[in-house]
């Protein structure tokens, strides 16, 4: 019997699947990624994948104009949510995730980079994903647009310069603005890529490079060990067999 696949939406060669990799591998699947950066304008196909994942990027969800694969992107989430497929999105992706249900995306007042709390809602302490989180947890970030709830959804976890953290939409899409999937050194990465100096440089009296590298020596092993237990649950509700269809109401 073929190993069931996984279809990956990349935007940029640094923001990867990162400690989510191994443990697919490990659960017995296959993944194919899809580099829009690369490939702007391919468009796959959803049939014989088990689930999506939508990664990060440093592109804002409404840059249409200079990334027109992003159209494309939230038609195939909205289809994979059709055909009731396990979906993820992380940071761009739980934004793109947001916009394919009927919510918005806009830029928040701050933005968060580096080491942060979010808060668990009442809904994400019973998540059966979620609920890895203590009520108050530590997670790594990088966006500076918050997400307003799309209909539908379940709110799951917040914090003071981001309302919607997390959420998800019925059983087997969720959306995270956070990182679970970071290691050390693709922090570091992040922290000194090109791409990225501009917002460094626009943000330097607010935050500090080599400050967040000593918190991540610190913080980094119980946000994988999170990581772990989290993403090893969401991937535990993947149902390979074929759901009935649910269409999207628009």
């Amino acid at each position: 019997m073929a190993r069931p696949k996984i279809l990956v939406f990349q935007h940029v060669p640094y923001e990867p699947l990162g400690t989510l990799d191994p443990l697919l591998k490990e659960a017995g699947f296959r993944i194919r990624y899809v580099n829009f950066g690369r490939e702007p304008k391919v468009r796959p196909a959803l049939d014989k994948y088990a689930a999506l994942i939508v990664l990060g990027g440093p592109m804002n969800s409404d840059q249409i104009e200079t990334y027109p694969n992003l159209i494309t992107e939230v038609d195939i989430i909205r289809e994979a949510i059709d055909r009731d497929m396990s979906v993820l999105g992380i940071c761009l992706g739980a934004q793109l995730l947001a916009k394919a249900l009927g919510g918005s995306v806009s830029r928040n007042a701050v933005r968060e980079i580096g080491w942060y709390d979010v808060n668990l809602t009442a809904e994400g302490v019973a998540d059966p994903v979620l609920s890895t989180f203590a009520e108050r947890q530590e997670v790594f970030q990088w966006h500076e647009d918050g997400i307003e709830l799309p209909p539908g959804t379940v709110h799951l976890a917040s914090s003071p310069a981001s309302n919607v953290q997390a959420f998800r939409y019925g059983e087997h899409a969720y959306g995270f603005q956070f990182h679970l999937e970071v290691d050390s050194s693709l922090i570091e990465r992040w922290l000194t890529v090109h791409d990225n100096q501009a917002v460094l440089d626009d943000e330097r009296h607010n935050i500090d490079p080599t400050a967040i590298c000593a918190q991540t020596d610190g913080s980094i092993d119980a946000l994988q060990n999170l990581s772990r237990q989290t993403f090893s649950r969401w991937i535990d509700r993947f149902e390979i067999a074929p759901r009935r269809r649910r269409l999207l109401s628009r």
